[in-house]
């Protein structure tokens, strides 16, 4: 058996400075995002999305980035499920996404808002049939005895809208993250990380800071 603790890598891919960071953390994420996919890392838009539920225990699980601008990054789900209902009571959330394959991180918190009926349609209609009929099917986060549950109500789904136009789900739609602090990591030799942390000050501005790994 494998001890974790025996577990060791070192870190040498690259480095992060504040004479080589953008001073825009989007243009900063667009660039790493933009190597991550040349570098074919696996779903590199998959992000660790965390909510704090009623009792203020965290709560995580992935979700995939389906666009981002200056505003922040989205997200889509059922507007009824756990990770939804947490963010109505509390909408200050993180996201991380964890690009190994480049001895990277970048973990962005800030807050969750709904984004409009129309950019939820919009991106709704851009997805393949079988993934519009889910998210009709789909109550998430709900308990269910079996997964003949889950086809039957696909079944009866693909009856009912036939060759059709399926509709926007009147539950479903996307979030924006608007971002508040941004950071960016950078694995390095020795475990002396490089950091670096973008947060806003009162007039908006974007600052940079080191922070110890």
């Amino acid at each position: 058996m494998t001890d974790p603790a025996d577990m060791r890598r070192e870190y040498t891919q690259a480095g992060l400075s504040e004479e080589n960071a953008l001073a825009d953390p989007i243009a900063q994420f667009r660039l790493w995002f933009e190597q991550a996919l040349a570098a074919q890392l696996v779903e590199p838009n998959a992000m660790t999305l965390s909510t704090v539920d009623a009792y203020g225990a965290p709560d995580s699980r992935t979700v995939l980035l389906k666009a981002y601008d200056e505003r922040g990054f989205v997200f889509f789900t059922n507007y009824h499920s756990a990770k939804a209902g947490q963010i109505e009571k509390n909408p200050r959330v993180s996201l991380q996404f964890p690009w190994l394959g480049l001895e990277r991180q970048v973990k962005i918190r800030g807050a969750a808002e709904k984004i409009s009926t129309k950019d939820s349609l919009k991106y709704f209609l851009s997805r393949p049939r079988g993934s519009q009929l889910g998210a009709w099917v789909s109550h998430q986060s709900t308990v269910i005895s079996n997964r003949s549950i889950l086809e039957m109500k696909l079944a009866e789904m693909k009856r009912k809208f036939g060759d059709g136009e399926i509709p926007l789900p009147d539950f479903w739609g996307g979030y924006r993250v608007v971002p508040a602090l941004i950071e960016f990591w950078q694995g390095r030799p020795s475990r002396l990380h490089d950091r670096l942390q973008y947060s806003q000050n009162d007039v908006g501005e974007w600052q940079i800071e080191r922070l110890a790994p």
